[in-house]
């Protein structure tokens, strides 16, 4: 064979030199956990669009007959109740956060942080701590519906809920909020 053929040769076999890494397949395996976040969250999710779509429906038919809404759990009703009372407070929440008065802490509730604003004006550390009871009252009534909501799981899981709702709020913290650390640490973001 002469040069040229075998240059030939050679170069039919060079782009098969890298036909090993097509044949190589990825494989992820998603642990239990992972599949636990994702029914957690996703039924998480599926609370926030329920309280869209009974926002968006209308309460007056076209010819101007009061609409009756669908039956609804007491679950779902609380949960709903729960996220509407979350969406009214919402600024003050934000703001309490900003100020660096309240973080998030690992257990997915809302925790003071700097006593010395609440006390140097009573009024407004009163406030704080109401809005404070009501939102971690919120939700803890939406980690019990996801709960119930999820098929699997029942109320011994509430501990790893928790978790995986605090990792949530770390991971929606802004620059500048506090939260606990899986290790109890306080940081900034």
């Amino acid at each position: 064979m002469n040069h040229f053929g075998k240059l030939i040769v050679m170069l039919m076999f060079i782009p098969l030199a890298g036909c090993k890494n097509l044949a190589q397949i990825d494989v992820s395996v998603i642990d239990e956990r992972t599949q636990l976040e994702n029914q957690v969250l996703g039924a998480y999710e599926d609370i926030s669009e329920d309280l869209v779509l009974i926002a968006s429906v209308r309460g007056v038919s076209e010819e101007g007959e009061m609409r009756v809404p669908p039956p609804q759990s007491t679950g779902k009703k609380r949960a709903l109740m729960a996220m509407q009372n979350r969406e009214f407070n919402r600024d003050d929440i934000e703001s309490f956060k900003k100020k660096g008065v309240v973080g998030e802490n690992n257990e997915g509730f809302l925790t003071i942080l700097d006593q010395t604003q609440l006390t140097e004006d009573p009024k407004y550390g009163e406030f704080v701590r109401a809005k404070l009871i009501e939102e971690n009252r919120d939700r803890e009534i939406l980690m019990e519906r996801v709960i119930e909501m999820t098929p699997g799981l029942s109320e011994k899981d509430l501990a790893e809920v928790k978790k995986i709702m605090a990792q949530r709020n770390r991971d929606n913290a802004v620059a500048g909020e506090k939260y606990q650390t899986t290790d109890g640490e306080w940081v900034g973001k």
